[in-house]
């Protein structure tokens, strides 16, 4: 599915980030950037290891924030590793931190001059934020940040499963 918005094609895909030959793509990392499993651990496979090389020596990066390297081995120049919350019940501030953290990736791919940026679906593996909820919040803030800043061409969601697709696909349809 895929729309054009102020310019932007947001596209939604099912398939595997790693194949992504957007400028960058976005990592759900963890605060350490120590690697771990699902994206993180796809990314950095398929990567090699310099980018774990590059995140060693940034040392880590706050939940909702994110922080820029080398795409090592992959088909993108970038990576963006991004750190959502882990959901404790949504009254913890998880929305805006979930928010803060497409937010930071797409200042970064505009601080680049980056005009492509392909996003998994943050937090929603492992950390345990409910889809529906997350694929709002960062169709949301995406829409928001191209209406307000210009440089991207094409925001790509590269989702895992058909289930995760749709679900982001209605979340779409209503913003």
């Amino acid at each position: 599915m895929e729309v054009v918005r102020d310019g932007v094609t947001i596209s939604l895909v099912r398939g595997d980030i790693t194949l992504e030959k957007t400028d960058a793509i976005v990592n759900a990392a963890n605060s350490r950037l120590a690697g771990g499993g699902g994206v993180d651990g796809a990314i950095h496979s398929a990567g090699g290891p310099m980018i774990m090389e590059e995140c060693r020596k940034i040392k880590g990066c706050p939940t909702g924030s994110a922080v820029i390297t080398t795409g090592g081995s992959l088909a993108t120049r970038y990576v963006i590793h991004a750190v959502g919350p882990v959901y404790r019940d949504g009254r913890h501030g998880e929305d805006g931190l979930l928010a803060g953290a497409y937010r930071a990736s797409l200042d970064l791919a505009v601080k680049k001059g980056l005009t492509s940026i392909a996003f998994p679906s943050i937090s929603t593996g492992a950390y345990g934020y409910p889809i529906d909820r997350a694929a709002t919040i960062a169709l949301s803030t995406v829409a928001e940040f191209i209406g307000a800043t210009r440089g991207l061409s094409l925001v790509r969601f590269v989702l895992f499963s058909d289930s995760d697709l749709r679900v982001y696909e209605q979340a779409l349809k209503r913003i």
